[in-house]
């Protein structure tokens, strides 16, 4: 399996991005103290995990501490090494949803919260995803956890794309763009 590993770190001058190694890694934990070492004084530090333009994770580490996890499709903990290091401690199974049906957003409401185009225009959602673990995570950097797993279950949107648009929103696609193609 290929994968694309990148760190982004928000310090005192803003966000930067890293590549980040993930070879012989032990667990979790291990990942966790490699994105640490990417800047320890961070206050917030995010690692996304594109594996094989089919599966994403994200870990989330704010002030060094308190892991949080996300994960686009369960699958990728059955189906690689890599899906199990980084999720397999996850109590598998979907997220709870974000919204409620009735609750949800309707198209207009949610192409003015993301700046997305309404569902009409937005390729249907896959249903064969099942995110697993905090879909909350980036509530506070402005991707909810409505529009996080909107992005994940869109049909034909890659784990490339779906980083893409993440960083967008948090001001860091510049520094990770940058990566892809250097």
């Amino acid at each position: 399996m290929s994968h694309f590993a990148v760190a982004v770190v928000r310090g005192d001058s803003g966000w930067t991005a890293s590549e980040l190694d993930l070879t012989n890694a032990a667990d979790v934990e291990d990942v966790a103290d490699r994105l640490r070492d990417v800047d320890l004084n961070a206050s917030a530090s995010l690692l996304f995990v594109e594996s094989d333009d089919l599966y994403l994770a994200i870990l989330r580490l704010d002030d060094g501490e308190d892991l949080r996890l996300f994960g686009s499709d369960s699958a990728f903990v059955d189906e690689s090494r890599l899906g199990k290091l980084l999720l397999g401690d996850l109590t598998l199974g979907a997220v709870e949803p974000a919204l409620e049906p009735a609750e949800a957003l309707d198209d207009e409401e949610f192409a003015e919260e993301s700046d997305e185009e309404p569902a009409e225009e937005r390729p249907a959602a896959d249903p064969s995803v099942n995110p697993i673990g905090d879909a909350d995570l980036l509530a506070d950097l402005g991707i909810s956890a409505h529009m996080l797993l909107d992005l994940c279950g869109t049909d034909g949107l890659l784990p490339a794309d779906v980083t893409a648009e993440i960083c967008q929103v948090i001001g860091c696609a510049d520094e990770v763009e940058e990566l892809r193609e250097g």
